[in-house]
């Protein structure tokens, strides 16, 4: 089967079952993992795209709310992707997981992503709880990148989410990460990303380019609240307070934040 990206996940496994038979991976657990669990594999990515795509149509029918209710759109644009298996098994060896499927679904919570650019950094907060309040999602966990950024300066919202998925005969709780930025936020870590793989750079070199990167993200912090400050002027211009205003009393922009996001911050500290 393939995605929508034309990845076909058997082919793939057929693909390393020869490299095996030709003694390109020669380890036993390999093979094995291979002859037993191929169709198993196959399911879970399956699963997993399913579950992928249920998120990023919940998404996208909020941004069109949004559009109705506050003439605003908050999204401006969605990605999403599966984690190559290559991958899966290098995020297992790096940590020390077992090469099992039970492993997997386990330890694993991000076969299936979906990256949201949003407008502004209120955005984020406010698309993040309105899927929160949606009955059939539950937060497993939650990285607040923006209020507390990462040491190079990394600043992004990352929610792993269950969503269920219905099957022909059964219903299946999918796991997906949900991940929130800004333009600037992707722009600064989309560049970051490309630089920090850059294995022949000298090391004087690459910590002038990690000195120079981390005073990039500071900036696009600044242009962040700035673009942010703009657009609050703008809205108090645009009309009286109410529940169809984005800063209204009735407005989810009102709550200055996600609710759920704190409490789940709170219980977690």
């Amino acid at each position: 089967m393939q995605n929508r990206s034309g990845y076909n996940i058997r082919d793939y496994i057929n693909e390393k079952k020869k490299e095996i038979l030709l003694g390109r991976l020669t380890s036993s657990d390999f093979k094995r993992f291979f002859r037993e669990n191929a169709l198993p594999v196959q399911a879970l990515f399956t699963y997993s795209e399913c579950a992928m795509m249920e998120v990023e149509t919940k998404l996208r029918v909020l941004n069109e709310e949004f559009m109705l209710t506050y003439d605003h759109s908050p999204i401006e644009s969605i990605k999403t992707r599966l984690k190559s298996l290559e991958s899966l098994i290098e995020k297992l060896n790096r940590y020390n997981f077992p090469l099992t499927l039970d492993s997997i679904k386990e330890n694993i919570n991000d076969i299936a992503g979906v990256r949201v650019i949003c407008s502004f950094q209120e955005d984020i907060y406010a698309l993040a709880e309105c899927l929160l309040e949606q009955d059939d999602i539950t937060l497993i966990d939650c990285k607040d990148y923006i209020r507390s950024p990462k040491k190079n300066g990394y600043r992004s919202l990352h929610l792993i989410v269950s969503v269920p998925i219905f099957l022909e005969h059964e219903k299946r709780e999918m796991k997906v990460e949900v991940q929130l930025r800004t333009i600037a936020m992707d722009f600064w870590a989309s560049l970051e990303h490309k630089i920090r793989y850059k294995q022949d750079l000298p090391e004087d070199l690459a910590e002038s380019l990690y000195d120079e990167l981390l005073e990039c993200a500071i900036l696009s912090t600044d242009l962040d609240l700035r673009m942010q400050n703009i657009r609050n002027q703008l809205d108090q211009i645009r009309g009286p307070e109410g529940s169809s205003h984005i800063s209204g009393s009735g407005s989810i922009y009102g709550r200055n934040g996600s609710q759920i996001l704190d409490a789940w911050n709170g219980e977690s500290s």
